[in-house]
């Protein structure tokens, strides 16, 4: 497939109602109040009839600011789900040790862990994200893994697969001319075009030499002027949801946002909650009422002040039979600071259990006392569940973006590479702490229940097969315990 004829609309109308809705989540995710108050101007009501807070058009006047307070929790529910995928990077092996050589000098000085962060945060909010491998031998001589965002491309599904991806991206203008770089991406080749347009229309395709930001890839494309052949047949992207089915497009393969349960009304409220509870510790503030006498004049136009630091004041012109407004009255209003933290805690709690997480992930709870790595996941269990099915949609996705990794290396930078598919294994979301490891392992060992193989790999999970056996020879040998078996050294009939 060619890549968009001129003046097209863009994006296209099919992905409309998509973008959106991913605009939406985006606006929460980023935590902009201009973005807040955009999104809303056409839906300025929630489900239960009130009217949101971010859709409250103030008139700001001089010297008074917005009272409107955002709370982050759409980021936080965002960097949630991504720590507990990759704040433990997932290990990459393969058979061949040359090539597992390569694939740890890829991950290692390609960023892939942080690139897999980032990709795991901008899923949660968007519902998806895509992972693209290129390459640019004038930064360094190996693939990149990188990250584009669901709202940022145009895919082409075939059974629920990515058969091609089409990305875009504004570059910069000075004018009201709008530029945009389309990247498609097909097995076996990538296509790059440059379009000059409108906010709403692609327009039409000019030669990538027309703006700078496009022409530094002029040099590297092919004969064509447009394509560069990959030298593989697989795709260079993959698209990874963030987890499924999409309950507002069921059917379509498109991962649901974090947000989807949907969480906009009750992140509103919460906001509307904080911006209450703020409201009410600047009401509380407290204010002296004084009578108009206790005021010094600062003359026509100057306006009259009061000196809380003056100890005699001249006496009063009142009748003596006047006893209202002759003193200083102070003003201080209770805050309610029960009523608004344990609204506060209830909306939490219920965005994060709909959103699929534990309230402890969130240090909501008891929080007191040391407590093991059992005990976490126990706490957490919601939580764990979220990340185990998101990793079944991670797995597969970024085994096959590996491969085409190596394949890609073997073809530009090291020809003598013998590409396979990694096996992708998920660190630990919570690490055990070492002195309950070790008590379990001596219980166990106690009990005469446990070799000392199963205690090396209880200990060392990352380890391979000849590392364990060599592990387990010195401490057999430093315990005396490596006696040869007399049927394997013939000294029994």
């Amino acid at each position: 497939m060619p890549l968009p004829a001129n003046g097209l609309p863009w994006p296209p109308p099919e992905l409309a109602k998509l973008y959106a809705e991913m605009r939406v989540d985006d606006a929460w995710y980023a935590g902009e109040r201009r973005r807040l108050a955009e999104v809303y101007q056409g839906q300025q009501h929630r489900e239960d009839g009130r009217r949101r807070l971010w859709a409250r058009h103030r008139q700001q006047q001089p010297g008074r600011r917005d009272g409107r307070l955002h709370i982050p929790l759409a980021g936080d529910i965002a960097t949630a789900s991504a720590d507990l995928l990759f704040s433990e990077p997932p290990t990459f092996t393969v058979a061949d040790p040359a090539t597992q050589d390569r694939l740890d000098e890829l991950a290692a000085q390609g960023g892939i862990a942080t690139a897999l962060l980032e990709a795991a945060e901008v899923a949660a909010a968007l519902g998806g994200v895509y992972l693209r491998i290129t390459w640019d031998a004038s930064l360094a001589p190996r693939p990149l893994l990188t990250t584009v965002h669901a709202d940022c491309a145009v895919p082409d599904f075939r059974w629920g697969r990515l058969a091609g991806v089409t990305f875009w991206r504004e570059l910069a203008s000075d004018s009201a001319t709008v530029w945009r770089h389309l990247e498609r991406h097909e097995p076996g080749r990538i296509l790059h075009g440059l379009y000059q347009g409108s906010p709403d229309r692609l327009g039409i395709r000019v030669p990538l030499t027309e703006h700078p930001e496009a022409a530094v890839l002029a040099g590297s494309l092919g004969p064509e002027g447009d394509e560069i052949e990959t030298g593989i047949p697989e795709l260079t992207a993959a698209y990874v949801p963030n987890i499924r089915p999409n309950r507002r497009h069921r059917g379509s393969p498109f991962g649901r946002s974090d947000y989807a349960a949907p969480l906009h009304d009750l992140m509103d409220a919460l906001d509307e909650t904080w911006s209450s509870w703020i409201r009410d510790i600047r009401l509380a503030r407290g204010r002296l009422i004084v009578p108009a006498g206790y005021l010094r004049d600062q003359g026509p136009g100057r306006g009259a002040t009061f000196d809380d630091d003056r100890e005699i004041w001249q006496t009063l012109n009142i009748p003596p039979t006047e006893t209202v407004g002759t003193g200083i009255t102070l003003s201080q209003f209770a805050i309610r600071v029960a009523e608004h933290q344990s609204t506060a805690d209830a909306i939490v709690q219920q965005a994060v259990r709909s959103a699929g997480y534990s309230a402890q992930t969130f240090g909501l709870g008891d929080q007191g006392g040391a407590v093991t790595a059992t005990e976490v996941k126990a706490r957490e269990r919601r939580s764990m569940i979220t990340r185990d099915k998101k990793s079944r949609y991670w797995a597969p996705e970024l085994a096959d973006m590996l491969l085409v990794m190596l394949r890609l290396d073997r073809f530009l930078f090291t020809p003598g590479l013998v590409p396979e598919r990694p096996r992708v294994t998920f660190g630990d979301s919570v690490s055990e702490d070492p002195a309950s490891t070790a008590q379990t392992l001596s219980l166990l060992s106690q009990a005469q229940a446990v070799s000392a193989d199963t205690k090396v790999r209880a200990l060392h999970p990352d380890w391979d097969d000849t590392a364990v056996q060599q592990e387990v020879d010195r401490i057999l040998t430093e315990t005396g315990q490596a006696v040869p078996d007399p049927m394997q050294a013939g000294q029994l009939p």
